[in-house]
């Protein structure tokens, strides 16, 4: 049986770098379902609990997934452009090289979607490893270069009022409420 329910709650929108974070192990759980629907095919083709499965991964890079590299894009990484420290060429570069990632990233999405569309609507398509292998490949790389040094570098440099100005624009992104300022 495909498994696609992870059950744990996300950290709330007043804690972006953790939801950041929590992302990961989501990211990851999906690419764990791809590579189950994968081993699924062949045995049992594109019967229903593959068809749900298609759909449960295109759900999410379609909406979460794309979240996700806009909360970086369009806020976090330019925060951390902003930021007047001696270090800012090595921020600009580590910037400059998950920018690079999430190109290709999506190129690997892309190629990867429109297969999953396929067996999404009962399609009975294979899911050429190749192509799981530069998707998986892609995000785990990217991924261990987030949490290794984007993240920490931003927990380290960003101020309180900062963190909270990307989690108030990641909130307003998903149409959600920023929560109120908690005492301490």
């Amino acid at each position: 049986m495909i498994s696609f329910a992870s059950g744990e709650a996300a950290p709330s929108f007043d804690h972006p770098l953790e939801m950041l974070h929590a992302c990961h192990g989501k990211i990851k759980r999906q690419l764990d379902t791809l590579q189950k629907l994968a081993t699924h095919l062949p045995t049992h083709g594109c019967d229903q609990q593959a068809q749900q499965a298609a759909k449960s991964i295109l759900r999410y890079f379609d909406t979460s997934g794309q979240f996700h590299h806009q909360d970086e894009e369009e806020n976090l990484f330019p925060t951390l452009i902003a930021l007047d420290v001696p270090n800012k060429d090595e921020i600009e570069a580590l910037v400059d090289r998950l920018l690079a990632q999430h190109v290709v990233m999506f190129s690997a999405w892309s190629d990867m979607r429109a297969v999953l569309v396929k067996i999404a609507e009962g399609v009975n398509t294979p899911l050429p490893e190749a192509m799981i292998e530069r998707l998986s490949g892609s995000y785990t790389r990217h991924i261990q270069l987030e949490e290794t040094e984007l993240l920490p570098l931003s927990a380290r440099l960003l101020t309180p009022e900062q963190i909270m100005a990307v989690g108030k624009s990641m909130a307003e992104r998903r149409g959600a409420k920023f929560p109120a300022a908690s005492a301490g």
